[in-house]
């Protein structure tokens, strides 16, 4: 074969291994804007999705031709956003940022902002929102958060922080200064300032986790000593403890059965020379992941409408009541003897049918294995607030541990402590039984937080805090 032909082949089989393998470089089209490093484990659906486009747009803007030969390292043309330049990132909003102050924090204007990530209402950037943001070389400093007082002209606020409103104008991306809302938090030229630019500067950090189904949030915030906090999420209150140097926690249950969605988190500030501060950002509740039981065959009488209502009211009620000394510490303990610890007839969360009924019901709790007299013991120290016989709880004692946490302990054969009694952990409090709402033997066991049953086995496996 002469020279000619062996040039021909090669050319003819790298045409055909570049076209099988997708030619994919953004350098190599024609089109123009943004770009997206592709980082290891992103699909092309996956990077689509997350840009507000189809995956046909995507593939087409860049020249790919096999959407599973896009690697790790390079970089795709994002359409769309023409006149925007640069390479595009993407991190989660954290709480205690909106929109404006994104756009400061990032140096983009609130404008673009709004483009990139097709925001139409401000509404839209929750808490874990993934926001797209252009890089920038340089990291100017952001400058200390300020707050525009009620009856306080842009000229005080700008002479007492020494500078001028023009500057501040010119760092908040204002056009005007009669835009500006008392209260709101502004940035003034001068020293950085790294903590949530929504919030005032008494708060240097905001947090949440565990908002889903069944679980406990935690909303940690970090401030200024002698700074007051109180809030609300999804219709209960929030009630802070110090945790440490500056450190203020809360601690609340979501509940099972919450429809998964967004929810408004709201905090009120009090600092200590009196100022007050009123913010609200959406956080998004993840749906929980709960099997449906098998229908149980139970008394008729322990679903009567009125008896459970009158049950329930009275565990809010309990619950409800917040004490301000913590009186638990590290995880809680298996409330049953170690040959059971790990043996449960029904987990929290469960769907529930009874006599063949609709799945009207969630298990409340975790069932430990027993027998009638087995041991049962205190999962944590704290204070009996009810030690009592109910209709559909049975034989029942609940356990008042500080800051809004509970435990509970039903369907007993014998309640051994009384409503008053200081218990320690581990300590003999009961022993099982089949009362109530029952099939059979068993311990259940709850515990509940700012009023909510959440997943025990998260607190047998975990220190909150």
């Amino acid at each position: 074969m002469d020279k000619f032909w062996i040039k021909t082949l090669f050319i003819f089989i790298a045409y055909i291994f570049l076209s099988s393998n997708g030619v994919v470089n953004a350098q190599e089209t024609t089109s123009s804007g943004p770009v997206y490093i592709v980082q290891e484990g992103d699909s092309l659906w996956e990077i689509a999705y997350r840009f507000h486009v189809t995956q046909e747009e995507l593939a087409n803007a860049n020249g790919i031709i096999n959407a599973d030969q896009i690697r790790a390292g390079q970089q795709l043309v994002i359409p769309g956003l023409e006149g925007i330049e640069g390479v595009l990132t993407t991190q989660p909003v954290p709480y205690g940022e909106n929109i404006h102050s994104l756009s400061v924090r990032n140096h983009i204007s609130t404008n673009t902002l709004m483009r990139i990530n097709h925001i139409t209402s401000p509404n839209e950037l929750y808490a874990g929102y993934s926001l797209i943001i252009p890089q920038i070389n340089t990291s100017p400093t952001l400058g200390k958060r300020v707050n525009l007082d009620a009856g306080q002209s842009m000229l005080e606020l700008a002479i007492l922080n020494n500078t001028d409103p023009w500057k501040i104008m010119i760092t908040n991306d204002n056009e005007d200064n009669w835009s500006v809302l008392p209260g709101e938090v502004l940035r003034s030229p001068g020293e950085g300032d790294t903590g949530p630019g929504a919030l005032p500067s008494s708060i240097s950090s905001a947090t949440i986790s565990n908002l889903s189904q069944g679980k406990t949030a935690e909303i940690q915030v970090t401030g200024d000593q002698g700074i007051t906090l109180n809030g609300s999420l999804i219709d209960h209150s929030l009630n802070f403890f110090p945790n440490g140097t500056e450190q203020y926690l809360a601690l609340q249950g979501v509940h099972a059965m919450a429809k998964p969605g967004l929810y408004p988190l709201n905090l009120q500030i009090s600092t200590p020379d009196n100022s007050q501060y009123d913010y609200s950002q959406m956080v998004l509740v993840q749906a929980g992941d709960f099997p449906y039981d098998r229908s149980l065959p139970v008394d008729p009488a322990t679903l009567d409408p009125e008896t459970n209502r009158t049950e329930n009211e009275l565990w809010s009620r309990l619950s409800s009541v917040v004490s301000p000394e913590k009186l638990w510490s590290g995880e809680f303990a298996v409330p049953v003897d170690p040959a059971y610890a790990n043996c449960y007839s029904s987990k929290f969360g469960n769907r529930r049918s009874y006599n063949g009924g609709e799945y009207l019901y969630f298990h409340t709790g975790l069932d430990f294995c027993g027998q009638v007299g087995h041991p049962i013991y205190a999962a944590a120290s704290g204070v009996v607030v009810f030690a009592d016989s109910l209709t559909v709880r049975g034989k029942a004692t609940m356990i008042d541990h500080g800051w809004g946490i509970y435990t509970a302990y039903m369907h007993q054969s014998e309640i051994l402590v009384s409503v008053g009694e200081h218990v320690e952990k581990g300590q003999l409090i009961g022993t099982v039984g089949n009362t109530g709402r029952v099939e059979g033997p068993h311990l259940h066991f709850e515990v509940l937080v700012g009023g909510v049953q959440v997943d025990p086995l998260d607190w047998l496996n975990q220190e909150f805090p």
